[in-house]
């Protein structure tokens, strides 16, 4: 097992205030195999790792412990329509050449 990555995986859900029973339906395990990731009695393989990350909206390099800290670097624009995603890149591609 990985040092840390169960309560990583943990901290994780709570910050997003999933039950493990929604994130196990969500990435297509028993509420159980969460339970054991979150314990560390069992360690995720690759495919249900990369699915807890894009779940949690963080790296798999923070879960496996190699960011000691998770910085938000990500933008949740699940509920933007494609344009206004246009918009926004359009934006902060021109504010990042100021």
């Amino acid at each position: 097992m990985v040092y840390g990555l169960g309560k990583r995986l943990q901290e994780q859900r709570l910050l997003k205030n999933l039950s493990q029973k929604e994130v196990a339906g969500s990435v297509g395990v028993s509420a159980s195999i969460i339970s054991n990731y979150e314990s560390s009695e069992r360690t995720p393989s690759v495919e249900i790792l990369m699915a807890l990350a894009r779940l949690y909206h963080c790296s798999t390099d923070y879960l496996l412990g190699f960011d000691k800290e998770e910085k938000d670097k990500s933008l949740d624009v699940s509920m933007l329509t494609n344009e206004q995603i246009k918009l926004l890149q359009h934006f902060l591609h021109s504010i990042s050449q100021s």
